[in-house]
């Protein structure tokens, strides 16, 4: 028996949790544990506690049952405590959260995380930390929030062979584009909407522009392909340039728009991006509306499955969380530990000029004969092959101007190919405008 796992027995079968952070998702927590307290005890084969927490404003009201005396401003305290065996951190950020998460595991204490930015910068160092200390470090709430998903690709698919994962995982930028969708409102429309609802924060900068799926596309390619991938790596666009002509033209089309983190396995190496794509309305990641999430890998022995539900907020979090902490509980008692992400298999990720993918393209010309032939002679002259083409309807004054609007399709071709075509294309004198340009995705795989 552990020293830890004895102490725990002494006590009476108590683990004592350290909390930094009570906000929506570290108060919706402490409410679940106590609501669920004999569940949890049964499951877990240990009553857990949460013995102390660390806030910033102690005269905040929070809606918790706890004695007052269990809040401390001191994070470092908590940490330090030797009575504390196991720590949850719901703080976010870079620092102080990796100081912290890094002295708890270096004291043998096992830490529960839902800290995407974190783990998508830092996470090998936090891992081989975990790793020398022998406890378990545990980041189910870090990607999609309540959608049980990464102990699956951590264990149940751990003997399979993932090729593809393909994710909505940005409630904030899902609702925004199914209003846009649905509605016909403009961006910024149904950002005001989503922000009105409590969708998006006052600055939604690291949703609408992909930081907060890029973050998370990180933590999914590291576990699905046993690589190092930080943040850094993940190509990203987010969806302030998707126009309601765009939503238009992919409805004509036979597509929906939506915000994909997408990490896949080409040739040993590894592609990581975050970017607005058309999907066939046939697919079912097209049917995921409003602030739901849904992840659609592909593996060679499991074949297809979706993960699907709400990707944010404090109680479907905190579920995470907890289940986490059930699991951390139980092993510090056994003296054990749970499944380890491994020492990592370096893979070169591919820089997003070298993926290959499907385009659709908007294109204002002068409308009359040879503009065509001149255009698809530009695409053949790159490599890129057009798949489908056709004429968008027109305003009478633009017809009048002798203007026409075409919308071309690809086959799948590489960035920089593609990007080679678009600037020949460009310096086409019958072509006005090269307009929106969007990935499709979900056909030529």
């Amino acid at each position: 028996m552990t020293l830890s796992a004895k102490a725990i027995a002494d006590r009476g079968g108590v683990v004592r949790v350290g909390l930094l952070g009570c906000g929506h998702v570290g108060s919706a927590l402490v409410r679940l544990a106590e609501a669920n307290a004999a569940s949890i005890e049964a499951r877990a084969g240990v009553k857990v506690e949460v013995a102390k927490v660390a806030v910033r404003n102690l005269a905040k009201e929070r809606d918790v049952d706890l004695d007052p005396g269990r809040f401390t401003h001191d994070a470092d305290d908590v940490v330090a405590d030797p009575s504390i065996d196991l720590v949850v951190e719901v703080i976010g950020g870079i620092e102080p959260a990796r100081t912290l998460i890094l002295s708890a595991l270096a004291a043998g204490k096992p830490v529960v995380t839902a800290n995407k930015e974190l783990l998508a910068n830092f996470g090998r160092e936090l891992f081989e930390t975990a790793e020398a200390n022998g406890v378990d470090l545990l980041f189910e709430a870090s990607v999609c929030g309540g959608i049980p998903l990464l102990r699956p690709l951590r264990e149940s698919l751990a003997g399979d062979r993932i090729r593809r994962i393909t994710g909505i995982v940005n409630g904030t930028t899902n609702f925004v584009l199914t209003r846009m969708t649905e509605s016909g409102a403009s961006f910024h429309e149904a950002l005001a909407e989503a922000q009105t609802l409590g969708y998006a924060e006052r600055d939604p900068t690291a949703d609408v522009e992909g930081f907060d799926a890029a973050a998370k596309a990180a933590i999914l390619a590291s576990i699905a392909f046993g690589t190092k991938v930080v943040a850094g790596d993940v190509y990203h666009e987010g969806i302030s340039g998707v126009s309601p002509s765009d939503i238009e033209s992919a409805r004509e089309l036979g597509y929906v728009v939506k915000l994909l983190a997408i990490a896949e396995e080409v040739d040993e190496e590894i592609a990581v991006r975050v970017h607005p794509a058309m999907v066939p309305v046939n697919h079912p990641l097209a049917a995921v509306k409003d602030s739901f999430n849904a992840v659609f890998i592909e593996a060679d022995a499991a074949g297809s499955l979706m993960f699907y539900g709400r990707g944010a907020g404090g109680m479907p979090t905190a579920s995470a969380v907890l289940g986490d902490l059930i699991d951390a509980a139980r092993n510090l008692a056994a003296g054990s530990r749970g499944a380890t992400m491994g020492a990592p298999v370096k893979k070169r990720v591919r820089p997003i000029d070298e993926v290959a993918s499907q385009f659709y393209v908007m294109a204002e010309v002068a409308d009359r004969p040879g503009v065509l032939a001149a255009i698809a002679s530009a695409f053949g002259e790159h490599g890129v092959s057009i798949k489908s083409m056709q004429q968008q309807g027109i305003s009478e004054e633009e017809r009048k101007n002798g203007d026409a609007r075409l919308i071309f399709v690809t086959h799948k071709a590489k960035e920089r190919d593609f990007e080679a075509t678009m600037a020949a294309v460009r310096q086409l004198e019958p072509v006005h405008r090269v307009g929106s340009i969007l990935r499709v995705v979900g056909e030529d795989e």
